[in-house]
C-alpha cells in the first residue's frame, strides 16, 4: 500500500503549522472558558489520529467511494432536522451521541470537498456543459438547502464559496464568470435593498437585525453591541495583549461583555490578551497553512487531488477571513469558527480529516 508513496515529500511543515495554530487555540480557549479546553485538547488527540491515518490512505479510495460520501453527509443533515437532531439557541445543528454532539454542517465542509473533487475531474472536458453545470448546482444545492434550514447561513454560504473555488480551478470558463458577475452585482444591490424594508420575506428576522445592527450600529445598539464589544476588547490590547487568564477589572472579557467567546469571537480575546502581536500570528499562520495546501495542490498528481486542496484551502481560507471580519466589524455578525482556533470538537477533528487527506495527496505527487 505505501509503495507509491514518497516519504521524503511528507509535508511536516504543515503539521507544524497547524500545531502551532491548535495549541494557540487550546490557551486562547481555556482563558475564554476554561470548561471547553479539555474538550479541545480531546479534539486535538482525535484529530491527531484520524489525521495521521487518512495522510496514509490513498486518497483515490476516497475518490472511488464519492456517491456513499455525498449520500453518508446527506444523511448526517436529514437526521440533524428530525427529532434526533439537538437545538441550542434556537439552531438545530447537532446530533447529541451522549459522548459528544456531532455537527453535521461541519462534517458537511470535508465531504462535499471530496464528493465534488471527484465529480468535476471526472468531468474536466465537460465542465463548461449546460448539463454538467445544471448537475452540479443541483448536487451541491440539496446539501445548502439542508444546512440553510438548521438554520445556519454561515456555513451555507462558506460551502457555496469553496464550490465556487472548486468549479473555477477544474475549469470553469471565464466567459460565464463574467456574465455571473454582470448578473449577480446587481441583484446583491437589489437584495440589500429589498431586506432592509420591515416587510422583507427572504431572511429570519435575527438575521436581517444583524445586518442592520451592523449597518446602523448606534440605531441598533442593542444588537450591535457583541461586535463593538468584540472591536473594544481587540483595541484594547493593544500591542502585546493583557496576557491570558488575565484577571484585569477592564478586561472585556472577565466583564462578559462577549457572549460564547470560545467559539465565534476566540478572535476578540486572542486580541485582548495577546495583542496585535498575537492576532498578527494567528493570522499569518493561518495564511502560510493555506499557501502550503495550495502548493501540495501544484504538485498533485491529477486534477482530483488537485480540487481536494483547492477546496480545503479556500475552505480554512474563507472561513478565517470571515471570522475576522465578523470580529473586527468589517461583516455581519454571522457564526462561523475560527479554523484550529475557535472551540468545537467536530469542527477540529473536521479540519485534521482534511489536513490528513491533503498530506496524502502530497505523498504522491506528479512525476515530470
Amino acid at each position: 500500500m505505501f509503495k507509491q508513496y514518497q516519504f521524503r515529500n511528507y509535508r511536516i511543515k504543515l503539521i507544524i503549522l497547524v500545531y502551532l495554530l491548535t495549541t494557540i487555540g487550546i490557551l486562547v480557549i481555556g482563558s475564554a472558558e476554561k470548561g471547553y479546553q479539555s474538550q479541545q485538547i480531546l479534539g486535538l488527540v482525535l484529530g491527531s489520529a484520524a489525521m495521521l491515518v487518512c495522510s496514509l490512505t490513498d486518497y483515490n479510495i476516497l475518490m472511488h467511494l464519492h456517491w456513499p460520501v455525498y449520500i453518508f453527509n446527506l444523511l448526517l443533515l436529514i437526521i440533524v432536522l428530525t427529532p434526533l437532531g439537538k437545538e441550542v439557541n434556537g439552531a438545530q445543528r447537532w446530533i447529541d451521541l451522549k459522548v459528544f454532539s456531532l455537527q453535521p454542517s461541519e462534517l458537511a465542509k470535508i465531504l462535499l470537498t471530496l464528493f465534488f473533487a471527484k465529480f468535476f475531474s471526472d468531468r474536466q472536458d465537460r465542465i463548461n456543459e449546460p448539463f454538467v453545470i445544471l448537475q452540479s448546482i443541483v448536487l451541491f444545492g440539496i446539501p445548502a438547502v439542508l444546512v440553510l434550514k438548521e438554520p445556519d447561513l454561515s456555513t451555507t454560504i462558506t460551502i457555496a464559496l469553496v464550490f465556487c473555488a472548486m468549479i473555477f480551478v477544474a475549469g470553469f470558463s471565464y466567459r460565464y464568470i463574467g456574465g455571473i458577475i454582470a448578473v449577480v452585482a446587481p441583484v446583491v444591490l437589489v437584495f440589500l435593498g429589498y431586506i432592509m424594508r420591515d416587510d422583507q420575506k427572504l431572511l429570519e428576522d435575527y438575521q436581517r437585525s444583524r445586518i442592520m445592527a451592523w449597518l446602523n450600529p448606534s440605531e441598533y445598539a442593542d444588537l450591535a453591541y457583541q461586535q463593538q464589544n468584540s472591536i473594544m476588547a481587540i483595541g484594547s490590547g493593544q500591542l502585546a495583549g493583557k496576557g491570558l487568564n488575565t484577571d484585569a477589572v477592564a478586561s472585556v472579557k472577565n466583564a462578559d461583555y462577549i457572549a460564547e467567546p470560545q467559539t465565534d469571537f476566540i478572535f476578540a480575546v486572542a486580541g485582548e490578551e495577546l495583542g496585535f502581536i498575537g492576532t498578527a500570528a494567528i493570522i499569518i499562520l493561518l495564511l502560510l497553512i493555506v499557501i502550503e495546501i495550495i502548493m501540495i495542490g501544484r504538485n498533485a498528481k491529477d486534477l482530483a487531488g488537485n480540487l481536494i486542496c483547492c477546496g480545503v484551502a479556500s475552505w480554512i481560507g474563507f472561513q478565517s477571513f470571515i471570522n475576522i471580519c465578523v470580529a473586527t466589524g468589517l461583516m455581519p455578525n454571522t457564526g462561523v469558527p475560527l479554523p484550529f482556533v475557535s472551540y468545537g470538537l467536530t469542527s477540529l477533528v473536521s479540519l485534521y480529516i482534511a489536513i490528513g487527506i491533503v498530506l496524502n495527496v502530497g505523498l504522491q505527487p506528479r512525476k515530470y
